[in-house]
């Protein structure tokens, strides 16, 4: 529920006065699930480090691998 409401000529807007004060959480609750399903890729059903090098996604976060640098920072 919005916690204002202005009337303009005929026109009713309603909206939050902290908007930017609700997107931190939004965000926070966003980054969460993304580090979340990130860690799906890597740990398996019995918790062990899986390293998939074939998924797209775990391949491309890779920085180093066999003690090679795969990318530089």
């Amino acid at each position: 529920m919005a916690d204002e409401v202005v009337k303009v000529h005929g026109v009713t807007i309603a909206g939050y006065t902290n908007l930017a004060g609700m997107v931190a959480a939004d965000a926070s609750a966003l980054y969460a699930r993304n580090v979340l399903d990130f860690l799906k890729l890597v740990i398996d059903k019995e918790g062990k480090l899986v390293i998939d090098t074939n998924d797209d996604i775990v391949s491309a976060c890779l920085m180093c691998r066999d003690g090679q640098v795969l990318r530089a920072a």
